[in-house]
């Protein structure tokens, strides 16, 4: 079991606008479409944002989940993560709401606050059909706030339930707050450490940041931990193979990468898993299936969603 691989699939996110690729789902339609093709391509975990189905915008209200919840449910057995980033513009109180409510397996929570910069995207997208989107990209003032207190909320406020947490860590101050709730006993191992690269604000995308992310996991959680990568942008495929080469789970989807290659982008989330599962099925691993993710991860079960 410890060599199996979990993909798991971020289908949309808060970070690409739709005007930069077709392929973004936007609508409960397409969300719960793709993330039913890259359950079905492999991804044993789907983490779930919403947007606006008329001009893309993210939309952290439970009412804009409960249309591609109830489909995924019904269609899948997949585990269903939802975030509680929501987009870094959001205060902690709206971005819980939609796990509260739904009080799904997983849900992402972010290990502290950080400088967000998006606007190196206008380098190479230009046109916009819609206004928000230029004026979103361009903010330099966005600060992702995650402090203490606001860590503790969503603990406090999803562990009632059982929803268990992927510990989005953008740089290793992150994996030492995290340390810190670990001691308090506020959360509890197995820990699922979604260690982030290649965003600007965070840590970078080189080797040696994910050897140094994975050597400082390692001291500080030794084998209380799961551990995952997210590589923004072209980063995502080659860090998706250093972690499994190294014996560990990756994160794809397009809200981390428009990309399926050099100048290419993606025709869909699945396609994006495919290619993962290819490298880890290249290295002679075996891809998890959902129910072996919530057994590496002991995770409540899936009929547990509150839809």
């Amino acid at each position: 079991m410890s060599r199996k691989v979990i993909i798991t699939c971020a289908v949309t996110g808060a970070i690409h606008t739709p005007s930069m690729s077709a392929a973004l789902p936007v609508t409960p339609e397409e969300i719960a479409e793709a993330a039913i093709g890259a359950a079905d391509a492999g991804a044993a975990i789907v983490h779930l944002h919403a947007r606006n189905p008329v001009n893309g915008q993210p939309d952290q209200t439970p009412e804009a989940f409960l249309p591609f919840l109830k489909v995924i449910k019904q269609r899948s057995n997949c585990v269903v993560n939802l975030t509680t980033g929501g987009a870094p513009t959001m205060q902690v109180a709206e971005r819980v709401r939609p796990a509260a409510t739904f009080k799904p397996e997983i849900a992402s929570l972010n290990m502290g606050s950080m400088n967000f910069g998006l606007f190196g995207m206008l380098n190479r997208f230009k046109d916009f059909k819609h206004p928000w989107e230029n004026a979103y990209l361009a903010n330099k003032d966005i600060l992702f706030r995650n402090t203490f207190a606001d860590i503790e909320y969503v603990i406090a406020t999803l562990s009632a339930a059982g929803t268990r947490f992927e510990f989005e860590c953008y740089d290793t101050a992150h994996l030492y707050n995290l340390a810190h709730f670990l001691e308090r006993g506020l959360v509890k191992a197995p820990l699922f450490v979604q260690t982030v690269f290649g965003l600007l604000g965070g840590i970078g995308a080189h080797p040696d940041d994910v050897m140094h992310m994975k050597r400082t996991a390692d001291r500080l959680f030794g084998n209380a931990y799961v551990w995952s990568v997210l590589g923004a942008g072209r980063n995502q495929l080659p860090i998706a193979a250093m972690s499994a080469a190294m014996g560990g789970n990756v994160r794809v989807g397009l809200e981390d990468s428009l990309w399926a290659g050099p100048g290419r982008l993606a025709q869909s989330n699945a396609e994006q898993v495919r290619l993962a599962r290819q490298i880890v099925e290249g290295l002679g691993l075996a891809v998890a299936t959902p129910d072996e993710a919530r057994e590496i991860l002991d995770l409540k079960g899936g009929g547990t969603l509150a839809v």
